[in-house]
């Protein structure tokens, strides 16, 4: 019996991380833009490992893949068992910090392919640390499927496929796109909210000084006349109680000189958006490309637009540097990130609707009709 629950936990754990790893690895960019929410100072303080968010995103998901296979075929049974047990404790710790102190809303375990709430990822990992102790403990039960010429064979061509797809998507784009600004989306229908859609409840907060400290009252306690006279109003907030619907997408605006052109972009039958979250960290070899693409796109009927969160100043370098004739307009970074995962990319809307997306390295591949 307990030799048939060992095998039943060693598929399950098995097939749980290299289906986690893949879709991670399909889109290593979107999983350090994750790391780099970890890293920051606001949740784990370790600003010095952001310039190096995507290459421990690169080396992690390979590492999670293979530890999957790892632990299917039986290889090196006492390292592949105590490398998920030690990482499944980093990954509990992490997720019960995000979910305890909601710092971040969405672990990324399974990259944009499925959502997870902080407290269900944190529930996902605890199951996931009850089972490999479980194979922790009877490791004996764990044996090799294939002889050493097979169990190396499957390792080196298991590194080399990852290593292959990390690659491919770091130069191109994600092979299965899981945003909400995947080819084929309007954005104006992903913006919209049913009529019926469940509405999100706050309660008012109100900050008051209370002998020299800030101090939160409830609407009800302030009704209610419980706060010192003596107190002095501060702030006051909105607390959400119960996140109602929220849209695929939610924060797309385009803005130039404070003023709102959404609307009248996604109403354009032949836009293109040349995308930068940021143009400090953009590839140089991709912005050099971009006036070239801008005038032959004009040339073919198209509106051509940059999109970036950059300030002003860098944006007005990055067009002197490369002889960029094109406005940048303004969009949160968040949103970009989710848009992009090349800097800069190229994106084509018609009347709202994404009809194609390339790397900028795949910049000749566009349709322009």
């Amino acid at each position: 019996m307990m030799k048939l629950l060992t095998h039943l936990a060693r598929f399950f754990v098995g097939t749980l991380f290299i289906i986690s790893g893949l879709i991670k690895l399909n889109d290593p960019v979107g999983f350090s833009f994750k790391l780099e929410e970890y890293f920051s100072e606001g949740v784990l303080n370790f600003p010095s490992l952001l310039p190096y968010a995507l290459f421990i995103a690169v080396v992690v998901v390979i590492f999670e893949v293979v530890l999957g296979i790892m632990l299917l075929i039986g290889f090196k049974t006492k390292f592949t068992v105590w490398s998920l047990f030690l990482m499944i404790v980093f990954f509990t710790f992490l997720t019960f910090y995000s979910a305890y102190f909601n710092k971040v809303t969405d672990c990324g375990c399974f990259g944009d392919a499925i959502k997870l709430t902080p407290w269900e990822s944190f529930t996902k990992d605890v199951i996931l640390f009850i089972l490999i102790l479980f194979l922790l403990l009877n490791q004996k039960y764990i044996q090799p499927l294939f002889g050493k010429l097979g169990q190396n064979g499957i390792l080196f061509a298991s590194y080399t496929a990852c290593l292959f797809l990390a690659y491919y998507v770091l130069m191109h784009l994600p092979i299965i796109d899981f945003r909400a600004y995947a080819v084929g989306t309007n954005i104006q229908k992903g913006m919209e909210i049913p009529a019926d859609a469940v509405m999100s409840e706050y309660e008012m907060i109100f900050i008051y000084k209370v002998n020299g400290v800030d101090t939160e009252f409830s609407q009800a306690d302030v009704m209610a006349n419980k706060v010192p006279e003596t107190a002095e109003f501060v702030d006051r907030k909105d607390k959400l109680i119960k996140q109602g619907y929220v849209p695929p997408i939610h924060d797309f605006t385009i803005e130039l000189d404070g003023n709102d052109y959404t609307e009248a972009m996604l109403n354009e039958p032949k836009l293109v958006l040349l995308i930068s979250y940021n143009l400090d960290k953009a590839e140089s070899k991709g912005l050099a490309l971009l006036e070239d693409f801008h005038q032959q796109a004009l040339k073919k009927g198209y509106k051509v637009i940059g999109m970036t969160a950059s300030d002003e100043e860098t944006i007005q370098a990055v067009k002197d540097q490369h002889k960029i004739t094109f406005d940048y307009y303004f969009c949160d970074a968040t949103t970009l990130k989710t848009i992009e995962r090349a800097n800069p990319s190229i994106v084509i809307l018609n009347q709202g609707t994404i009809v194609d997306k390339k790397h900028f390295n795949d910049i000749d591949e566009v349709s322009l009709k």
